[in-house]
């Protein structure tokens, strides 16, 4: 059975994890997102998450249901932090426990990618002088893919 869980408190990725482990399951495989200190050449002095609760619980309770489509893997725990996060705090904990690693490896990487793509959770960066939002990684790359396409290289 999924786990989903959206807070302002500390995660505590032990507990996490335990809610995942069942004598049937050969592989625990665990995720920790934690916030860096730069972006860019740039110190990082702290970041602010925020979601939209409704849409993002959904979001992260339709990545476990496509896990358990796609690998049949039912014990998975996907936990985000909101609010302000201090420089080496954990953001994002996964969880995914199956029988086998490969699944278990697989599914994680999944739902990792997934929340980067549908599930509207942002961060804002602060920086001494400035703040900064933070779009997705995919949000990145299809910049970089498209300055690519205009400049021509």
């Amino acid at each position: 059975m999924a786990t989903i869980t959206i807070t302002n408190e500390p995660l505590c990725p032990e507990a996490i994890t335990d809610g995942v482990k069942q004598d049937g399951n050969g592989a625990v495989v665990t995720f920790l997102g934690s916030t860096l200190d730069s972006t860019a050449d740039r110190r990082v002095l702290y970041l602010e998450y925020e979601a939209y609760r409704p849409m993002a619980d959904n979001q992260l309770a339709r990545i476990a249901d496509e896990i358990s489509e796609r690998w049949g893997i039912t014990d998975v725990a996907i936990s985000h932090r909101l609010g302000r996060l201090e420089i080496g705090d954990l953001s994002l904990v996964v969880a995914v426990a199956s029988p086998h690693r490969r699944e278990a490896f697989e599914a994680s990487a999944y739902a990792i990618d997934r929340i980067k793509q549908i599930v509207p959770i942002w961060k804002k960066e602060f920086f001494e002088g400035g703040e900064v939002w933070v779009g997705s990684q995919e949000d990145e790359c299809a910049k970089q893919s498209s300055e690519v396409a205009v400049g021509g290289s």
